[in-house]
């Protein structure tokens, strides 16, 4: 039987579904910024008696040897996804966030399982997914787990490039309908690994001299936050911490690299027809259109 941490589960307010607007902005701006949220906004769960509400994240991007997730996104594909592993530490007892980031014309979809971290290693050698490998049960995180493996192995994605922040993040009470983030020292280096480390080597730093700002609300853009853009003449664009990196570290220092292992060939790996997503049709089906 299945056995799952008894501490009390922490509460994900990560939005679902939602539209993203990113702004490159200067350092004083972000101050004035911080400003006028804190009429609005609460400093996220994770941010909460941090130094300006800030707090590290840290993100593994798998892709295919050909770098097809990236190429969808250079090319403007409207219906495209990311894969990645986020943590916030290197603490062996905190979970990982399996997840997978989807545009869908001008909406955002985000799934998102917390597993464990000791299990990670096992899965980038081909293992199937199990319930034991996720840190708490819930029938949405497994669902969400078996989606991101299935597109795991349609691409036969590995480990490819190891990104990270400094957030600064902010939202809505309740239903966390707003969320604001600002990010800062953005660096990016090659990974092949499953360390899920902390530390860089000689990473490539990203958007130097400016801050990423980003808006993400999951209905209309409220009256205050139009008026924010407005009244500090915000401009949108691209921002694209990964795709971003790739170009900057350069593609054949992360595309067709050894990554550790052979599809197909790992001894805990599941054959390519896996089964497991057999099983889990009645699930995914269960929970209905609700999933997305």
């Amino acid at each position: 039987m299945t056995s799952f941490p008894s501490s009390p589960m922490k509460v994900d307010r990560a939005q679902r579904q939602r539209r993203e607007i990113k702004y490159v902005i200067h350092e004083d701006t972000a101050r004035s910024i911080r400003s006028y949220l804190s009429s609005y906004l609460d400093p996220d769960e994770n941010a909460v008696g941090k130094v300006d509400n800030s707090y590290d994240v840290q993100s593994l991007y798998l892709d295919s040897n050909n770098l097809h997730t990236f190429y969808a996104a250079k090319e403007g594909d409207r219906n495209r996804f990311k894969l990645r592993i986020r943590y916030y530490d290197n603490d062996p007892n905190s979970p990982v966030y399996f997840e997978i980031k989807r545009r869908i014309n001008e909406g955002i979809v985000k799934q998102r399982a917390r597993v464990r971290r000791e299990a990670v290693k096992s899965l980038l050698v081909g293992a199937s997914p199990s319930t034991d490998h996720l840190f708490s049960w819930n029938p949405q995180q497994w669902s969400d787990l078996l989606d991101f493996w299935q597109l795991v192995e349609r691409l036969e994605a590995a480990p490819r490039v190891h990104n990270a922040y400094l957030r600064e993040a902010y939202v809505t009470p309740g239903k966390a309908t707003v969320r604001v983030t600002i990010d800062r020292n953005v660096r990016a280096e090659p990974e092949f690994g499953g360390e899920l480390g902390t530390e860089f080597r000689r990473p490539v730093e990203l958007f130097s001299g400016v801050v990423i700002l980003e808006l993400k609300f999951t209905e209309r853009m409220p009256t205050w936050l139009i008026e924010m853009v407005r009244g500090f003449s915000l401009k949108s664009c691209g921002a694209a911490k990964y795709g971003d990196g790739v170009e900057a570290l350069g593609f054949h220092r992360v595309a067709r690299r050894r990554t550790g292992f052979e599809w197909g060939h790992s001894e805990t790996a599941a054959a390519t027809s896996a089964p497991w997503l057999d099983a889990s049709a009645a699930l995914r089906n269960a929970l209905g259109p609700t999933r997305r």
